[in-house]
């Protein structure tokens, strides 16, 4: 197992861009479009004018070569440098976190395994808090804005953080701070450092279309911060986005628990929609009207089953 990045470096001034894909080793929508945008560059049909982009077509090798999530655990939690490197991740980990600490801005390009419409995952809106600290969230969602995807969803680690803290009260809470760093992907040590980030989600991992979905948010991106000659692309109308918010994390309480059907994350929900039944025999509904996100039906209990998002309107205070 090896590591490999691939930097470019224009003339002109500009940020410090990093792409990253097969951060899961099954999902190649974002390797395959990194490849073709380095093909490309590599051709000459154009050229980094500023800044600086680094590529990382395969960031888990070990999981790529497999074809699987992963190779010894999921590289998208608990995403920190460590001194005593034990699974393969940590590796990774010890490799990666520093690459993304020299750089100001990320794109990281996955894949889901339901079919659904791509969406990106933003961060937390500004703010001076102990979970998240944040300064970027105009930036992050201009840029958002642009990768021609129309669903948009935040409040990942904010919403995780929650359910952390309501675990915390049967658990010894010295455990908190290991559990809260659980939530911790790419993105959330991208802005740990002092950056911003976004992750994309292209498609279902089998789409041929995926593929092309991340091809043309990097194309855009790197428009977008002026590092190719090529038009500013037009951010996506508020109108026809859907941006949602991630508001509450249910957990299973025991094996027994089950969903009533076959859920999909942005299934759309009610208040009062059964989700699920719990191994009593008391019925889990929906206590709010929105979307179901991360249906999980291998969870182990005390773990998160499923999420819901609320629709909200906090892009329009970004808007131009």
């Amino acid at each position: 197992m090896q590591f490999k990045s691939v930097q470019y470096t224009g003339l002109g001034q500009g940020p410090r861009l990093i792409i990253t894909g097969a951060v899961h080793g099954n999902e190649t929508a974002g390797t395959k479009a990194i490849e073709r945008v380095l093909a490309e560059l590599e051709r000459g049909d154009y050229e980094i004018v500023a800044g600086t982009v680094t590529f990382v077509p395969v960031t888990n090798p070990l999981a790529y070569a497999k074809g699987e999530r992963a190779g010894d655990r999921n590289l998208n939690r608990n995403l920190c440098p460590t001194d005593d490197p034990q699974e393969f991740e940590d590796h990774v980990a010890n490799w990666l976190c520093p690459l993304l600490a020299r750089h100001e801005v990320l794109l990281d390009l996955h894949s889901f395994n339901a079919q659904a419409e791509p969406f990106v995952m933003v961060g937390p809106r500004n703010n001076a808090g102990p979970l998240q600290p944040f300064r970027h969230a105009e930036q992050e969602r201009a840029m958002a804005r642009i990768l021609g995807v129309k669903r948009y969803v935040d409040g990942w680690l904010a919403t995780y953080g929650a359910g952390v803290e309501r675990r915390m009260q049967t658990r010894d809470p010295s455990e908190r701070d290991k559990v809260v760093r659980y939530g911790i992907g790419t993105t959330e040590y991208m802005r740990s450092t002092g950056g911003y980030a976004l992750t994309l989600e292209c498609g279902q991992h089998l789409d041929p279309q995926a593929p092309d979905v991340g091809y043309r948010a990097i194309k855009n991106v790197l428009a977008h911060f002026g590092m190719i000659d090529a038009p500013r692309p037009q951010p996506m109308p508020l109108a026809e986005m859907e941006t949602l918010s991630m508001v509450v994390v249910h957990d299973k309480a025991s094996e027994g628990d089950r969903f009533i059907k076959t859920w999909s994350s942005f299934d759309p929900v009610k208040v009062g929609d059964q989700i699920g039944v719990r191994a009593d025999g008391t019925p889990v509904l929906a206590e709010l009207e929105g979307r179901i996100l991360f249906p999980d039906v291998n969870a182990k209990p005390g773990h998160e089953w499923y999420y819901l998002a609320q629709p909200h309107q906090d892009f329009e205070r970004y808007a131009d």
